[in-house]
């Protein structure tokens, strides 16, 4: 492929955590006992299914590869939902290593397909209103990435409040360009402390995301920087892709793997000069939640007055209407 050639865009998704701190709550609301992603909390489509349709806005379903973990596939439903993708898109990991690997191995899948390729990372575990004004906003940062190849760049939601739970991203104001609404990022907090997260959010702190959007080649350039053991291990995963060491190449090297956090132990690990490759763009008008506890999904559905009888209130094409007094008004782009 000439390197002068406009990279495609691509597109992965995360849903290969397990959702332990939730299956209580997914049993009792959704009537599933099933990893959260793949329940539906307001009745139509699940998590995973509204996440695959949120990047299908952007992105033809061949060039997105969804990374799932392989005890999941042994549920109907999950075969069900995942059983429609195009072919070898769908990869499983045989364990949880946590956000790095999971980002990673289908990264991997992809890289193989697509070389020369930009692409957005979308968890499969997040409620967004205003569907399309999020969009447009991934649109912007695939546009800000193909201007500068060298930049990797994250999305940031508004924060409500200090939100222990959450990472932070904290962007660098004095870099900031009025013709531009991408941000150099000066720090990542994982988890403040209340005191700590209270102050940052005076700074403009924004709640990460971890939808972000990269040239391949650029993130594992990176990686090779911060973690050159767990990029080695998956270089020896890419090389071994479609041969008949695969599966063992995978087995061997998730056995080896400790939990790796993408932003925590690789993003902070950076020095300097790679962190100045870090931007952000904040979802003004987007109001965004990360369900990964039930105070936050109870919270939510409260607000919205969505409560469990709600269940199959919503087709697969509808999305419910903005009811949350808090939740700011669509920004135009």
């Amino acid at each position: 492929m000439a390197p002068t050639q406009r990279p495609l865009r691509c597109g992965v998704i995360l849903a290969g955590g397990e959702g332990k701190r939730v299956q209580p709550l997914v049993r009792k609301l959704a009537g599933v006992d099933l990893p959260k992603q793949y329940a539906s909390f307001i009745g139509g489509p699940s998590m995973l299914e509204r996440t695959l349709c949120r990047a299908e806005r952007l992105l033809p379903p061949e060039r997105i590869f969804t990374v799932v973990a392989r005890d999941h596939l042994r549920y109907p439903e999950i075969q069900r939902q995942t059983g429609g993708r195009p072919p070898h898109t769908v990869v499983s990991q045989p364990a949880d290593r946590g956000t790095g690997p999971e980002i990673l191995l289908p990264l991997m899948h992809l890289f193989k397909h697509h070389p020369n390729s930009v692409v957005a990372v979308f968890p499969s575990d997040h409620f967004i209103l205003q569907e399309d004004l999020f969009a447009a906003y991934v649109r912007q940062a695939f546009e800000a990435v193909e201007r500068h190849p060298a930049k990797i760049v994250f999305l940031g939601a508004e924060p409500t409040g200090p939100e222990t739970e959450y990472g932070y991203i904290l962007p660098d104001n004095q870099d900031a360009d009025a013709a531009s609404p991408v941000r150099s990022v000066k720090a990542f907090l994982e988890r403040p402390e209340p005191q700590i997260a209270a102050k940052i959010l005076t700074l403009g702190a924004l709640w990460n995301t971890m939808v972000l959007v990269f040239r391949t080649e650029i993130l594992l350039h990176l990686i090779r920087l911060s973690a050159p053991e767990l990029y080695r291990s998956f270089q020896r995963i890419f090389r071994a892709l479609g041969t008949s060491r695969e599966s063992w190449t995978v087995e061997r090297a998730y056995g080896r793997l400790e939990s790796i956090g993408f932003s925590k132990d690789l993003l902070e690990g950076l020095d300097l000069h790679s962190r100045r490759q870090l931007s952000v763009v904040a979802l003004e008008g987007v109001f965004w939640s990360d369900w990964g506890s039930e105070n936050r999904i109870l919270s939510v559905l409260e607000r919205l007055k969505l409560p469990d009888g709600t269940r199959g209130l919503f087709s697969r094409d509808e999305e419910p209407k903005p009811t949350l007094a808090s939740a700011p008004r669509a920004a135009s782009l």
